[in-house]
């Protein structure tokens, strides 16, 4: 009996220890330590962006230090030059060196031409390589050739390309062996010294060109969303529907990357037109380059560096409207 009590006694000793469940005490922070807590995560989130900060830093420092050496100092430099009277005498002469720049008839004329010339290559680069990657992109027999076809002249030196011209141009060479000329009411033609000669490059600067700009084309129509042509088909939309109203949407990046590319690359045709033709070539081939390249000659590098910032000036300006014009499609896009 005894036992038995003692059990009795210790069972009701724990009953009362153990604190019934809805009795439970909840648990409190302490403010002090919610806010040491708080501390210690934004703490822990300033180390990781600095780390990533100083990771991206890290990176991208070559690159700007190379661009600020090679591009930025060299531009402050020029545009220092461009207010001195010479390289040498560093007077200060205001905008004489501009002024001598703006009414020169040879920055004229080569102003003009180029112009002239990327006004007309670079709307033609652009539609006939959209057009070739549209006819590619129709599945064409034999599109893999006809694609080799069109790259080839991207591998091909431009010393070549400038002989292969000379040989089909020049005054005996192929096109007048083979008639062209008459269909401009002559027997024999020098295209090069010639009003036609614009029309020469023109042809040379769309061949080195169409097979790069072809294939963007070709790639940017490979990601437009095969569902949504098929459902426009399915609603009756016919070819020229679906290429305005849906491609083109798809397309305008691409057309303005191309745009761009191909009127940088039509300032650059001046090698090829230095190598044909020389310092001082029929007067719609002379070029911009050509102006600087011969102020180079010249050691009139106060002039020559009015004439860079010029340039300079005028590119900003074409650049800055195509990027404008791409934002203003790219808005209508999202609306």
């Amino acid at each position: 009996m005894s036992n038995n009590t003692d059990l009795i006694k210790g069972s009701k000793d724990i009953k009362d220890n153990v604190t019934p469940r809805n009795k439970i005490t909840p648990v409190t922070f302490d403010p002090s330590a919610r806010a040491q807590l708080m501390l210690q995560k934004k703490k822990l989130h300033r180390r990781r962006k600095f780390a990533e900060g100083a990771l991206f830093t890290g990176y991208l420092t070559p690159s700007l230090l190379g661009v600020f050496v090679f591009f930025f100092l060299p531009l402050l430099m020029l545009l220092k030059t461009s207010f001195q009277k010479s390289s040498t005498n560093t007077d200060f002469t205001g905008f004489t060196n501009y002024e001598r720049v703006l009414t020169n008839d040879a920055f004229k004329s080569a102003s003009l031409n180029t112009l002239h010339f990327s006004a007309i290559a670079v709307p033609l680069a652009v539609v006939i390589a959209l057009l070739l990657a549209l006819l590619l992109n129709s599945g064409m027999p034999g599109k893999s050739v006809f694609r080799s076809i069109l790259l080839n002249p991207m591998m091909v030196p431009v010393a070549s390309v400038v002989l292969i011209w000379q040989v089909f141009f020049s005054y005996n060479g192929v096109m007048n062996g083979w008639g062209f000329a008459h269909l401009f009411g002559e027997d024999k033609i020098d295209w090069l010294k010639s009003d036609h000669a614009q029309l020469v490059i023109l042809i040379l600067f769309l061949w080195k060109n169409l097979g790069y700009n072809m294939v963007l084309f070709l790639a940017a129509l490979s990601n437009i969303p095969g569902e949504i042509l098929e459902a426009a088909v399915m609603d009756g939309a016919g070819a020229f529907t679906r290429f305005f109203k849906i491609k083109m949407h798809y397309l305008s990046p691409t057309i303005f990357f191309v745009a761009l590319m191909s009127l940088v690359n039509s300032f650059k045709i001046f090698r090829e037109v230095y190598l044909l033709t020389g310092d001082y070539p029929y007067d719609p081939l002379y070029m911009l380059q050509h102006f600087m390249n011969n102020q180079f000659h010249k050691l009139d590098y106060s002039k020559l560096s009015a004439g860079a910032i010029i340039m300079c000036i005028v590119m900003v300006v074409i650049v800055g409207g195509l990027f404008y014009a791409e934002g203003r499609v790219d808005k209508d896009v999202e609306e």
